[in-house]
């Protein structure tokens, strides 16, 4: 029985999935790429202004999986190796773009206490809409310090900008985020 033939009756091991994708079993690419498209399509989500820019992000993410997969160690989890090459894809994007024109000044007097429960109440679509909108700069700096886990320094050498840059622009986002959910808080009332 051929790889593939047993590829279809059986739960290939991970492993055994890279192995094929070195050897460019079209197979085994479509069986990675149904296994992480889905949370790799949520990670795109939160860097994209919009579904369709996602998936285009999905999908040149996928080729450089595939590109080099020969790059995996074996060592660590393979899904955060391709979350990795995700995030990374998306970077370049907006890398691209000058989102370093967004002001960097901190507002003063902007200190607007929510209570716990208006959080709580939020659904992840409602979530990911309203940091979808924020500005590339805050938007790019939110997703990888708050849900990324980066330190401002690794972000600062991701982008290009200063830690300083990083700090004011999640500081903003919070913001941002802050004032339409108090929007959204006023509509619900």
């Amino acid at each position: 029985m051929s790889f593939i033939a047993v590829a279809n009756t059986i739960d290939v091991s991970e492993q055994d999935l890279i192995r094929g994708c070195l050897r460019e079993n079209r197979q085994c690419q479509a069986e990675v790429f149904q296994r992480y498209a889905g949370k790799m399509l949520t990670v795109c989500l939160r860097y994209a202004r919009h579904r369709m820019e996602a998936e285009d992000l999905l999908q040149d993410a996928f080729i450089k999986v595939f590109d080099n997969i020969n790059q995996f160690q074996f060592v660590g989890s393979f899904e955060g190796w391709i979350r990795r090459i995700v995030v990374n894809t998306a970077l370049k994007k907006y890398h691209q773009k000058s989102f370093k024109d967004e002001a960097i000044g901190i507002d003063e007097g902007y200190d607007i206490i929510l209570e716990p429960s208006v959080y709580a109440d939020l659904h992840e679509e409602e979530l990911l809409n309203l940091i979808a909108q924020l500005p590339d700069g805050y938007r790019v700096v939110f997703n990888l310090y708050a849900i990324e886990g980066y330190s401002h320094s690794e972000i600062s050498e991701m982008l290009g900008i200063e830690a300083s840059t990083s700090r004011t622009q999640l500081l903003k986002a919070r913001r941002i985020l802050q004032d339409q959910i108090v929007k959204m808080q006023k509509i619900a009332v």
